[in-house]
């Protein structure tokens, strides 16, 4: 049974932590993404949000704080901090812009790694969404990325996958056309609802007992789309 690898940006311009975290957070089952400058990192997050993101605040061309201020304008998934700045303002100016965390340099990978898991629990809660989601003959894990139909395991590309989660995370709430792009795709394709209408008809054929009459991923007209799990 394979699950979808969560993608973690790392932004940070010194090679050497891309070179000790790349290989383990491949180990821990992650996709890792690298990006050396703020202006970088915020475009790659913008084209197409990352699951989590490490942030360093020594960036070459933007303080990290600065970076993290313009990154939660557009980007709600968890952000962890990774620097050698140990000040404890440093720390409380961070968590007050909206870091999930604070790992202070030198690190151990572990501790990384479970904070970057309890930070993405703790994103979940703060929507109000279950890890595990059960909807009929559906079994949806988003902590382990896992979609499973009548048991057997359900192929999803990643933007199908990124497209689910978000809808199921909505908790029966509309999500807009705009909303589902923009988590996604990034705010570049905000308008193109003709796209997000393709996605959701490739999960619904993969995941509704009849695609003509969706029961789970319910069309609201003119304005989004909402996952019903009863």
């Amino acid at each position: 049974m394979s699950a979808q690898k969560p993608r973690i940006l790392v932004i940070d311009d010194e090679p050497q932590i891309h070179r000790f975290l790349t290989p383990a957070l491949e180990a821990a089952g992650y996709e890792p993404l690298r990006a050396d400058t703020a202006a970088e990192g915020l475009a790659m997050i913008a084209k197409r949000p990352p699951d989590a993101v490490i942030l360093d605040l020594g960036l070459p061309d933007m303080d990290g704080k600065q970076a993290l201020a313009r990154a939660r304008v557009f980007y709600e998934g968890p952000i962890v901090i990774l620097s050698a700045r140990d000040m404890e303002i440093e720390k409380i100016d961070a968590l007050d812009l909206g870091a999930d965390d604070y790992v202070e340099k030198p690190f151990g990978v572990g501790e990384l790694l479970a904070r970057l898991r309890v930070a993405a629990r703790n994103r979940l809660s703060s929507v109000g969404a279950a890890p595990i989601v059960e909807a009929g003959a559906l079994r949806i894990d988003l902590i382990q990325r896992l979609v499973t139909r009548d048991g057997e395991s359900v192929k999803l590309s990643p933007r199908e996958y990124e497209l689910l989660a978000r809808l199921v995370e909505g908790r029966g709430r509309v999500l807009t056309h705009q909303q589902l792009l923009t988590a996604v795709w990034g705010p570049a394709h905000a308008s193109d609802v003709q796209y997000l209408r393709v996605f959701v008809g490739h999960l619904r054929q993969k995941l509704e007992p009849d695609p003509s009459a969706p029961r789970h991923i319910v069309t609201e007209s003119g304005v989004g789309y909402r996952f019903i799990n009863d």
